[in-house]
């Protein structure tokens, strides 16, 4: 599903982070994987130039990132994983891993129940335990039940299972969610990545069909309108 950009109000979210950059958040797979747009565009980003410009200004920006085992489980066989791999095993590790193993009996209880209210909304179905939406569903409950806030998504159904919590009682109500656009423009506007790689993988993901010209705004019209709301925020 086409991300559509928000601008009509500032993310409670980005602006806690911009406060306070060392709380975790979690990410969704799509965070750790280059985006393909082929064929829609004859240009692919390849995992390398994906790493250089975005996953290792992430993990400087951001001292604790984590992701749910079942988001790792989809890596299997990529080059992300080998990435993870690498930040995992580091002394000391620069990636938190959620643990289903972790959670008490209470606490399980309490997942499943979570689990099967947002399984309901998606592809996923915990008694088959298949594997579409697997990683989202499971990472959003764990989180939820862990008291964590934030979850990183440029996925449409998962960010409206985190904003349509209290419509569609998914018990996410606490969890908040964070754009790819807003770390796209954290980053940017913290001189934390290159700015001209910012600008293109900003128009690689949300601006590149005619439809998402009609609906999601330039790069200038972008960085502007972010910088109106969140400019106060930056020390």
């Amino acid at each position: 599903m086409m991300m559509k950009i928000n601008l009509t109000h500032p993310n409670p979210a980005l602006i806690s982070i911009i406060e306070d950059p060392e709380q975790i958040i979690t990410l969704d797979a799509n965070f750790l994987i280059a985006p393909d747009r082929r064929p829609i565009t004859k240009r692919g980003i390849g995992f390398e130039q994906f790493r250089e410009i975005w996953l290792d200004p992430i993990f400087s920006a951001f001292p604790n990132l984590a992701i749910h085992e079942s988001v790792y489980d989809e890596l299997v066989g990529i080059s992300p994983q080998n990435y993870v791999d690498s930040k995992r095993d580091s002394v000391p590790p620069e990636i938190i891993i959620h643990k289903d193993s972790s959670l008490t009996e209470i606490e399980r209880i309490l997942r499943d129940t979570i689990e099967s209210r947002i399984a309901s909304h998606t592809k996923y179905e915990p008694l088959l335990d298949n594997k579409y939406d697997r990683g989202e569903v499971k990472s959003l409950s764990y989180i939820a039940v862990k008291g964590l806030l934030y979850f990183a998504a440029n996925d449409n159904n998962a960010i409206q299972l985190i904003e349509k919590s209290e419509k569609w009682s998914t018990g996410l109500d606490n969890v908040q969610a964070i754009k790819m656009y807003e770390l796209i423009y954290y980053l940017y506007r913290n001189n934390l990545a290159d700015k001209t790689a910012m600008k293109m993988l900003y128009k690689y993901q949300y601006y590149l069909t005619d439809w998402e010209k009609s609906i999601n705004p330039s790069w200038g019209d972008f960085s502007s309108s972010m910088d109106s709301l969140y400019e106060s925020y930056f020390i």
